[in-house]
């Protein structure tokens, strides 16, 4: 039973539009958070927002300006932001490291490492000015604690984004601002039939 416990708080989840992303957007509506589902997808992302009453932002999370897009439409549309759900992610089908592509690599550092950075370096300093407590909650990887052969590249950036939850954690939480990272097994989403499924083609989606 829905217990309420994120009533006025407003929530910015990205990749929200399906997989793993859709599923915590929804849950947090039903804790009582506004959502905002950030997504690359509109048509889906529209969706999501309209059965959850809250509101769409089309989001590439490698891009600093769509971070900053993000942070006025949360203070325009709810005068706010709480809670950043870092849930967007890439990977490339299972293979031999040597067989990464240069385009592959950058694809899996940016979409989950580089949107850590940009979301921190954008919304870190909303939560001091206004001196307001902010959630950051990162959806990494067991692939970041436990890699494995064959997506080498994939599990260092679910790493990455491990290693620097914990220091953010340690330097902003005496400030109010907290940092965890949690790290699925796998789920039946999207980016998980693109690749284990469907085939090697490769697929850079905003799923979990």
């Amino acid at each position: 039973m829905p217990s309420n416990r994120l009533e006025g708080k407003v929530a910015a989840i990205t990749g929200a539009a399906s997989g793993f992303g859709k599923g915590i957007a929804t849950k947090f509506a039903q804790e009582g958070a506004k959502v905002i589902v950030a997504d690359l997808s509109q048509e889906a992302g529209q969706q999501v927002a309209s059965e959850l009453d809250g509101i769409f932002i089309r989001t590439d999370v490698t891009k600093r300006s769509d971070w900053e897009a993000l942070l006025a439409l949360a203070l325009k549309e709810y005068g706010q932001l709480d809670i950043v759900v870092n849930n967007a992610g890439a990977s490339y089908s299972n293979k031999a490291t040597e067989g990464v592509t240069e385009q592959e690599f950058d694809m899996v550092m940016n979409v989950n490492v580089k949107s850590i950075y940009f979301s921190t370096n954008v919304l870190v300093p909303y939560f001091l000015k206004e001196n307001r407590p902010g959630s950051f909650i990162q959806i990494a990887s067991t692939a970041g604690i436990r890699p494995r052969g064959g997506l080498a590249w994939y599990s260092a950036s679910k790493g990455a984004a491990i290693t620097a939850t914990k220091a953010l954690a340690s330097e902003y939480g005496p400030k109010q601002i907290r940092f965890n990272a949690v790290s699925p097994v796998v789920g039946i989403t999207g980016i998980y039939l693109d690749l284990c499924v469907y085939g090697p083609a490769w697929s850079a989606i905003n799923a979990g």
